[in-house]
């Protein structure tokens, strides 16, 4: 029974041109003619299937039951509903609940009534109207509202609650100086208290009216998905299910409109789930008629607590009918029936829930785009989507190479596209780009010359989709963080923060479309060049949380929970200063913490790929309690989310051995995993298991939330030539492997040729003493390079392989060469793109700290004759 604020919400007005939403769009305003319900007129497209007009002199108890407790309602309030005359009664066609003083020595100091219609008067959709006069005074609480009757999805407020109306303390002074005569309509929905949630809105009756002082129809219309509340016919408020956003893989990325949610077990998984439906508002409920006095939340509003006068003659709440209707032409879901005004869903009516929004699916690495820098990008063309022209690369005086764009008679929307239709060029690939690692500080940007501006009047605009026109962003070049339309004959700058975009609606997790043209159907005669397109945040150090490193970090000071120690720091004999901990008789937890009330968390979103946890520990003096276990535990935003694990899993299955310091390393990724969200880390906690640890005394060091690839550079060993440190190499046939050019747009390509003496393989050799260490690169890195065959062997069919060594050849992986390209073979002729995983191959054997040859070549004794190439080899991440 509380109510929330409402938030704007908007939707954009789209076009589709060619199966491809951008072709230009218009502004179209939507507005409902229907005319708002007059309660005094018949009802024409609801059936009334129950109703109670009171005008039978008493209380229908086939209709109506009495609930009969000092329970307070839940909220504190100071009244014992019973089910005497004195409290609820019918007279002159109307039903009275009134409160009044208890007798003395009463559990509660009020008396009241509390009607409910369960199991005889259940409804599933419908509208449900009630005409009705409150009481006033500090204090009073009145309320029509409705509960589910079965609990489908849980308790209370799993299975949600409908509150029709309800007001507090009307007639009292609010705390802006006014009279108190507002009223409120609510939703409750979500999680278990008291991370229950709830939404809403009040509402102030025209002219200032007071509900106190006459009757008023409070009305609900609740449909499949969607609920509408009325006063006096007058269309309030508007609550609706959660609306998804999806990307192109089908996953939950994020929400077009945040609504109610509901979170139950899945019956057939067993796991806990959030649901954006109709739940919980797709079963039965029932009515509920009450009076309450006090509690949480009329006590602490308008002049605070009961003001025992306002009852000395009793309160009445006052109800002439309830009406319940029923949607003749749709009964199961509630729809055809809507009584709403113009703009029913505008940003004064809808209301914003508070269902959680998804994150969107992500490998959390922190990437930049290129779309065009002067070289093609084959994975982005360069697109005119309906106006016949090729767009053309040409040389700029000041800027060098650009892409030219022309508008002719046709309307049409110029730009770059990564998806299949549009990628004409046979190396390359659709490749939506996820921007969601640098949401917080990246940007789209681009540079402008305007060659020739429109014949007509035009206004520039930029475009920017993703998945498959999913989501969309359309903005004047005006409304760029530069403020300025492109000027004829001058380079100009054009950004637009990712944020912003995000906040005008766009799913950022698969961006693949940018465009950047006159406005639709006004841009004939124009022509404008486009260079140096990127989607780019500033490069910066990588986040690292340092919990102990011979000092302690006061933010993150050395916590003990609940056993009453304060932990220390030592001096020990190996590592010089340590954090020390000591457990006593009192069950606890102790770890690293900030300060209740601080605030300070750590987000470790941008390190989830290759991030740790990691920190050296010694147990000093074991437990005295010879079976306990060691523990490791990490949560975050105030326990919102935390994972327990064994000590040991963080030291290959190793336990803790008392004297000697070993190091325990967690994945931030596997964390996440288990049900950590890395983004507000604040508790981080090292232990034995509680009530096992008395005697304890460990020592902790080096502990730090970081990720340990940061500022390592991969490895560039080919790309126009072979680096330094190491040569083209062939093992045992003696022929010596070129650089050649294969054209564009590869240019100088190594080429290897096995002649005749088919026992050989063929690639890449370090120089003696030297390799490269890519073992901080596990997490997320490749190896990759691109390959084409020129002439096939003249011996038969052959296996292509990729193999790896290290030094000496101690260690190697070896796959097949069709493993890096989806399973696909060489082809003659065609250049493919081929990617190994480091994981992939430390799996397989390969010691990545020593990485010594790399091979790619026919399987052995065969491939005579062979002609092939390779160019862009690296190890790197993906």
């Amino acid at each position: 029974m509380y109510n929330s604020r409402i938030v704007k919400s908007s939707l954009a007005a789209l076009i589709i041109t060619f199966g491809l939403t951008g072709c230009g769009s218009d502004d179209v305003e939507t507005v409902s003619d229907f005319e708002s319900v007059d309660t005094l007129a018949p009802v024409e497209d609801w059936q009334l299937v129950w109703s109670d007009e009171f005008d039978s002199g008493q209380i229908d108890t086939s209709k109506w039951n009495f609930e009969i407790n000092c329970r307070g309602g839940g909220n504190q309030e100071q009244q014992c509903y019973t089910d005497s005359a004195d409290n609820a009664y019918v007279s002159d066609g109307t039903l009275k609940i009134v409160a009044l003083p208890a007798e003395e020595g009463a559990e509660l100091p009020y008396t009241s009534a509390r009607l409910n219609s369960r199991n005889k008067g259940d409804f599933k959709y419908g509208r449900i109207e009630v005409r009705a006069k409150m009481p006033r005074g500090q204090g009073t609480w009145p309320a029509i509202w409705m509960m589910p009757t079965d609990e489908v999805y849980g308790g209370w407020p799993k299975s949600g609650e409908i509150d029709i109306v309800e007001a507090v303390n009307l007639g009292t002074q609010t705390a802006e100086g006014g009279v108190e005569n507002r009223v409120h309509g609510t939703l409750h929905y979500g999680r278990d208290a008291p991370n229950n949630s709830s939404s809403g809105k009040a509402h102030t009756i025209p002219g200032g009216a007071n509900p106190a002082d006459d009757f008023h129809t409070y009305t609900i219309e609740w449909q499949e998905g969607e609920i509408r509340w009325y006063v006096d016919g007058y269309l309030y408020q508007t609550q609706t299910q959660s609306l998804t956003r999806v990307n192109s893989r089908g996953e939950l990325v994020g929400l077009r409109h945040r609504g109610w949610f509901a979170e139950f077990f899945n019956q057939s998984s067993g796991e806990l789930e959030v649901v954006y439906g109709a739940e919980p508002f797709d079963q039965r409920f029932y009515l509920l008629l009450n009076l309450a006095v006090g509690g949480n939340w009329p006590e602490n509003v308008n002049e605070l607590g009961i003001d025992e006068t306002a009852f000395t003659d009793g309160q009445t709440f006052e109800i002439d009918y309830v009406r319940v209707y029923e949607c003749a032409s749709n009964p199961n879901t509630g729809r055809g029936c809507e009584t709403v005004r113009a703009g029913y869903k505008d940003e004064n009516t809808l209301v914003e829930g508070e269902a959680p929004i998804p994150s969107p699916p992500s490998d959390g690495v922190a990437r930049n785009l290129t779309i065009f820098d002067g070289t093609p990008n084959p994975n982005w063309p360069a697109w005119d989507c309906c106006g016949g022209s090729t767009p053309e690369l040409v040389d700029d005086e000041e800027a060098g190479p650009a892409y030219r764009f022309t508008v002719g008679s046709e309307p049409t929307v110029n730009g770059f596209v990564s998806r299949s239709a549009f990628i004409t060029d046979p190396n390359g690939t659709p490749s939506p780009f996820d921007a969601s690692p640098i949401l917080e500080t990246g940007s789209v940007k681009f540079d402008i010359k305007v060659l020739s501006q429109p014949s007509a009047e035009s206004s520039w605009l930029f475009k920017i989709e993703s998945n498959e026109t999913s989501t969309e962003v359309e903005l004047p070049i005006t409304a760029s963080e530069e403020g300025v339309a492109p000027a004829t004959g001058e380079w100009q700058t054009v950004t637009y923060s990712l944020q912003s975009l995000a906040d005008a609606g766009l799913d950022v997790s698969g961006i693949d479309v940018i465009m950047v043209f006159p406005a639709w159907g006004t841009g004939d005669g124009a022509e404008y060049l486009l260079t140096n397109v990127k989607i780019e945040a500033p490069t910066g150090p990588s986040p690292e949380l340092v919990l102990f490193d011979d000092a302690e970090n006061l933010d993150w000071p050395m916590w003990d929970c609940c056993g009453g120690s304060t932990p220390s720091v030592v001096d020990d004999e190996e590592r010089g200063p340590v954090a020390e901990f000591q457990v006593g008789a009192e069950p606890t937890v102790m770890g690293f913490k900030p300060a209740d009330g601080s605030g300070i968390q750590f987000d470790a979103t941008s390190i989830l790929v290759d991030g740790v946890v990691q920190f050296d520990m010694k147990v000093v003096t074991p437990p005295s309690n010879a079976e306990s276990s060691w523990l490791f535990k990490i949560e975050s935003d105030g326990a919102t989310t935390a994972v327990e694990v064994d000590l040991a899993t963080g030291n290959g299955g190793n336990a803790p051995t008392t004297g000697e310091w070993a190091t325990y390393t967690f994945s931030l990724q596997t964390l996440s995993d288990q049900g950590l969200d890395v983004s507000a880390i604040d508790v981080v906690m090292i232990f034995p298991a509680w009530g096992t640890g008395e005697g304890a005394v460990y020592r902790v060091d080096e502990a730090r939330i970081y990720n340990p690839s940061a500022g390592v550079s991969g490895l560039n060993i080919f790309e126009n030539n072979i680096v330094a440190g190491w040569s083209l190499w062939d093992c045992c046939a003696g022929t010596e492997p070129q650089v050649v050019d294969a054209g564009e747009p590869y240019g100088s390509v190594a080429q290897f040729e096995i002649p005749g003496w088919p026992e050989t393989v063929l690639g890449f050799l370090a120089d003696e003493d030297n390799s490269f260490d890519a073992s901080a690169l596990v997490g997320n890195g490749a190896i990759s390079f691109d390959m084409r065959i020129v002439q096939q062997p003249t011996d038969g069919e052959t296996d292509w392989l990729f193999k790896v060594e290290s030094t000496g050849a101690e260690t190697f992986a070896e796959l097949p060469l069709s493993a890096g390209n989806f399973g696909t073979a060489p082809t003659t002729d065609e250049w493919a793109r081929y990617t190994f995983s480091l994981q992939e191959l430390s799996e397989a054997g390969l010691d990545l700290s020593d990485i010594n040859v790399i091979m790619v070549f026919p399987a052995w004794g065969t491939g005579q004759g062979t002609i092939y190439q390779i160019d862009n080899v690296t190890i790197d991440n993906f």
